[in-house]
């Protein structure tokens, strides 16, 4: 996870060709509140009616929110719906100039019916397709062929996607892929749920379900999302695809990885609340090769497209997941896995990711050698005043030099892990020097907060954070509470008496 994290810490844009079935997502909203009283069917009193792109077109938005550069190679019908998908394509930075219009062949058009329960809870209710599903004539395959040909200089990856409506025939497939390894530019294919997939020969990787894997090998995995049921899938598609990697998507079991020559391993994901499957395969093709092309390993590629097609997921309809989202929620998993301990350099593309979407980063510091309830509220009233709380924490030598040889009291790990426990605080970075001034200077946070017994002229880094327009917190001290005087009490005696009487 460290190094997935590193590459999206320098994640750089990327050039992405994508040719397949481009279609239109037409959204129909209404009140579904009663029924006909001609037949028991619900009627949809339609309030709004959306458009946005589909299919292969929705590759290419999932592609643009990752930060790549797309051009998309399709067909589209010379009618209105081809132009809304051109014109929609186009509104949002993508190049639509390698759609070709096909007269008498229909624009693809998904239409779907969504009733809002009690008005605020959508439903899907109904889809009408509109649509051919014959192969493109010949030349057209060609002229596609030879225009995606033509970018191949200026590309770092194809991506395939075929919902076999008649785009991604033999003769089509065949030369994107002969032209694209002549290139060296990998190919990706999302594939359709076909039996025979010669068509993909030669492709860098394909990126099937377990079910159309099933379909496409006639062999079964029996329903499950074990390893040893499910390799020989990937294993059969490796050999008679001369592929470099297969990835089987599992569903909620995440996905198995098998590349050729290597060992194939389970990429589990995280469990979710599923509210509409639409769009997840798109999503999952589109974090994979933006991965890759950012010199991702296919292990972290698949793990990137995991945490991808997750967060598609638990949306209605089909929404592009940015870039800083997925980010966000790799890191969230990574404390999960691993705690919230963090060295300065990867608290540094923490706090980077937090700012570029545009959250508010916190810093205190301190020993907190034997937690008490001062320190919870100092740590509460610190993440209040932002979004993202880093802590700065003395390590066992420093403590030392500031409070003594019988100080800490508990070690760096367990000052550290106990502080991470708590839900106000979201890393914390060990530091040795007198002051946390490095860390500072390297974090540069948005506010800067300690405790009331300080004179903001005497907080470490204040100046530094002011200059460049952060701000300086000084907080209340819950008074009584200390953690000279809890070891006191700890150890029996007081600063004025002596020793405490026993209660």
């Amino acid at each position: 996870m460290d190094r997935l994290l590193d590459h999206l810490a320098s994640w750089k844009p990327f050039r992405a060709a994508v040719i397949g079935d481009f279609m239109l997502d037409q959204l129909v909203y209404g009140d579904a509140e009663r029924l006909s009283a001609d037949a028991p069917v619900p009627i949809l009193h339609v309030r709004d009616v959306q458009s946005r792109p589909g299919g292969a077109a929705n590759v290419c938005l999932d592609l643009a929110a990752l930060r790549g550069e797309v051009r998309c190679f399709g067909v589209i019908g010379g009618d209105g719906h081809g132009e809304s998908l051109a014109s929609e394509l186009t509104a949002r930075g993508i190049r639509a100039d390698g759609l070709i219009r096909v007269e008498g062949r229909p624009t693809t058009l998904k239409q779907n019916l969504i009733g809002m329960a009690q008005s605020r809870h959508p439903q899907k209710m109904f889809r009408v397709d509109f649509e051919a599903r014959s192969p493109i004539p010949g030349h057209v395959a060609e002229q596609l062929v030879r225009s995606l040909e033509s970018s191949l200089a200026e590309c770092d990856v194809v991506c395939i996607e075929d919902y076999a409506k008649g785009v991604c025939t033999e003769e089509l497939c065949r030369g994107v892929i002969d032209a694209a390894r002549r290139a060296g530019t990998p190919v990706m294919v999302d594939p359709a749920r076909i039996s025979d997939y010669s068509r993909y020969r030669g492709a860098t990787v394909i990126t099937p379900n377990r079910t159309e894997a099933e379909f496409a090998t006639g062999m079964s995995a029996c329903g499950e999302a074990t390893l040893d049921r499910n390799e020989p899938l990937g294993r059969r598609l490796l050999a008679d695809l001369d592929l470099e990697a297969v990835v089987l998507t599992l569903d909620r079991h995440g996905a198995m990885l098998a590349l050729r020559g290597g060992e194939a391993v389970t990429v589990p994901t995280i469990a979710r609340h599923v509210y509409d499957v639409t769009g997840a395969g798109d999503m999952f093709l589109a974090g994979l090769a933006a991965s890759r092309s950012n010199g991702c390993s296919w292990l972290d590629a698949v793990r990137f497209a995991n945490a991808a097609a997750g967060l598609e997921v638990e949306v209605f309809g089909v929404e592009p997941i940015p870039l800083d989202r997925i980010h966000h929620a790799l890191m969230t998993r990574s404390a999960a896995d691993h705690g919230k301990t963090r060295t300065l350099d990867r608290v540094l593309v923490e706090v980077a990711a937090a700012r570029k979407a545009g959250r508010k980063v916190v810093f205190t510091n301190g020993c907190f050698d034997v937690l008490h309830a001062g320190h919870v509220s100092l740590l509460e009233r610190a993440a209040a005043e932002g979004d993202v709380l880093i802590v700065g924490l003395n390590d066992d030598a420093s403590v030392r030099r500031l409070k003594g040889p019988d100080r800490p009291v508990n070690n760096q790990e367990d000052r550290a892990r106990v502080i991470g426990a708590l839900g106000s605080v979201s890393a914390v970075v060990l530091f040795g020097e007198q002051t946390p001034m490095r860390l500072i200077e390297a974090i540069r946070p948005d506010v800067l907060v300690k405790g009331g017994d300080y004179r903001k002229e005497l907080v470490v880094g204040a100046s530094l954070v002011e200059s460049y327009g952060g701000r300086v917190v000084l907080t209340d001290l819950v008074e009584g509470r200390s953690t000279s005087g809890t070891i006191r009490k700890m150890r029996g005696t007081s600063p004025a008496s002596g020793p405490i009487a026993p209660s």
